[in-house]
């Protein structure tokens, strides 16, 4: 691929593009199904999701230092050839689709729940695309910037976590390690949803200048995630009971509602307003992503695109409509997200290994 130096961007940026993918809907309530598999050891569980990020990546980076400056779709077309290589890039394309809608509707839902319960879907919904379109047809670099002031204007909401300590308990952790292993490993495994977006980096890579750089900050941005992952469930496990976890659907924004000052006294109305800061890199990467799928696929400009991508993903919201469907639509995504982002970069590593090595005989 041959990138224009006007839409390449530092490695040092690479940092905030990960993070703002990474951060998201999960965060707000992934306590309580953590909590079902691996009870008090749930912050271990988190760990270990967060350690198996950093090895994917590492994996991930490899291969993609062995091709310089091609995305995934481009390997995927080298390796297995132009057409099961497009059908591999469709079904990439059609989990950044099903990713990209499951972030907005979940974060419809919310503030459908906390704020505004009478307004339709359909409303907020082409309200949130609206931004999206004016993110996407700006270009790559603004996505950049928007997921760069997305992680620096949010660091307040992490300073706020110190709020619920105050009537926490630390005998909540303990004992520590009675879960069994398995469990932990379910629980683990049950992160899925919630840490998924580092694999935009199979996406983006071709468009980092210093690719030297690309591991140092791929791993700190990970590093940085991880950290609050593991600082919100550990607060989560000490403020709450084991019964309030498994009762409470959004555990993180709960416990913004027990924070009030003398000027302001639903703290969360202010926290689930500003979360749409937070998703935005989400939903402006994901549909990048899918964007750079399909012009493998088709020839398509990038405004066409966008207008009916969010014309899609607008007739799915007045589709899914109960928390059941939403539910089963998070599950499906998640189990679906477990092969593709943890386990295919593995093999397709392997994959790529194996070729090299024929390749060279021959």
């Amino acid at each position: 691929m041959k990138i224009p130096p006007k839409e390449m961007f530092n490695a040092h940026l690479l940092f905030f593009v990960m993070h703002g993918a990474q951060i998201g809907v999960g965060v707000q309530g992934f306590q309580r199904i953590i909590y079902q598999d691996a009870h008090q050891d749930a912050w271990i569980s988190v760990l270990l999701a967060g350690i198996a990020t950093h090895i994917v990546t590492f994996f991930m980076i490899r291969t993609l230092e062995m091709y310089g400056s091609n995305d995934l779709y481009g390997i995927h077309q080298d390796i297995f050839g132009r057409w099961i290589g497009n059908v591999f890039n469709v079904i990439y394309v059609l989990y950044c689709f099903i990713a990209f809608f499951s972030v907005l509707r979940n974060y419809i839902e919310v503030i459908q729940a906390w704020i505004f319960p009478n307004i339709g879907e359909w409303f907020l919904a082409s309200t949130l695309l609206l931004i999206i379109i004016y993110a996407f047809t700006a270009g790559l670099r603004v996505m950049v910037g928007v997921s760069f002031f997305s992680v620096i204007l949010s660091l307040w909401l992490v300073l706020m976590l110190g709020f619920p300590l105050k009537f926490a308990s630390v005998n909540n952790l303990l004992p520590i390690l009675e879960t069994d292993f398995r469990s932990i490993l379910k629980g683990a495994h049950s992160m899925t949803f919630t840490i998924i977006g580092f694999e935009i980096l199979m996406v983006i890579y071709p468009f980092v200048q210093d690719k030297k750089q690309v591991s140092k900050y791929a791993h700190l941005s990970l590093l940085a995630t991880t950290t609050i992952y593991v600082a919100v469930m550990v607060v989560s496990l000490m403020y709450y009971s084991g019964g309030e976890i498994q009762r409470t659907v959004w555990a993180t924004l709960t416990l913004f509602s027990f924070i009030s000052f003398p000027f302001i006294e639903r703290f969360e109305f202010i926290v689930v307003c500003f979360w749409m800061l937070i998703i935005i890199p989400n939903l402006c990467l994901y549909a990048w992503a899918a964007y750079r799928g399909t012009i493998r696929l088709i020839n398509i400009s990038s405004t066409k695109f966008i207008w009916l991508f969010a014309l899609l993903i607008f007739l799915g919201t007045l589709v899914v409509q109960t928390r059941f469907q939403i539910n089963g639509m998070d599950t499906k995504l998640s189990r679906a997200a477990f092969y593709i982002v943890f386990l295919y970069p593995i093999l397709l590593w392997l994959i790529v290994i194996m070729r090299k090595k024929v390749m060279m005989k021959k």
